[in-house]
């Protein structure tokens, strides 16, 4: 396996590795980034982590591409986050821009209700098969499409259809139950 190559230091592997990967690396970073320069900022922070680190690929938890696209996402978000951060604390505060003119934040009760639903969201992913995990983790968290998923996995793509469709029906139905719980009754449409 290539990766184990790059375990051991083969260049040549990692050339590979990053000729099959850079491109559909970047298209994700571009869709999270926008910026171009940054998503090639991110597309390389993330093959600098294989190279520096190449067992932070662990195989029985998915396939390599998965794991790379995971990074690549993870490292896109953290760039637009640190870019706005940025931005944030560069605005003037003048008579034209002021804190009154600015709009409110988000508060905090937001910000720990979306932790709790990422967590639900995040638990339910764990709960499914790695077959299905992989397609959705691609498709949702990827922003890949189907044929995408396909091309990259190796899988057919009437599989990654089945797969899709099962693991849908999987979380709807294990975060309704979570839902369901929390309220302690039925969950209105809006959680269907």
């Amino acid at each position: 396996m290539l990766v184990e190559r790059v375990t051991a230091g083969d260049r040549a592997a990692f050339g590979e590795l990053y000729d099959r990967y850079s491109r559909p690396a970047y298209s994700l970073a571009r869709r999270v980034c926008v910026d171009p320069e940054l998503a090639e900022d991110v597309v390389q922070e993330a093959f600098l982590v294989l190279w520096r680190n190449p067992a932070g690929y662990d195989p029985s938890r998915g396939g390599f591409g998965t794991w790379l696209m995971t990074v690549v996402h993870h490292r896109a978000v953290d760039a637009v986050r640190r870019e706005d951060t940025r931005r944030r604390r560069n605005v003037p505060l003048t008579d034209e821009v002021s804190e009154h003119t600015m709009p409110p934040t988000e508060g905090a009760d937001h910000a720990a209700l979306t932790g709790v639903v990422g967590a639900e969201v995040r638990a339910a992913l764990q709960r499914l098969p790695d077959d299905q995990r992989q397609v959705i983790a691609l498709a949702y968290l990827g922003g890949y499409t189907q044929i995408e998923v396909a091309a990259l996995t190796g899988i057919p793509l009437g599989t990654v259809k089945s797969r899709t469709f099962a693991a849908i029906r999987r979380l709807r139905t294990s975060l309704r139950s979570a839902w369901a719980g929390e309220t302690g009754g039925e969950t209105t449409g809006a959680h269907r």
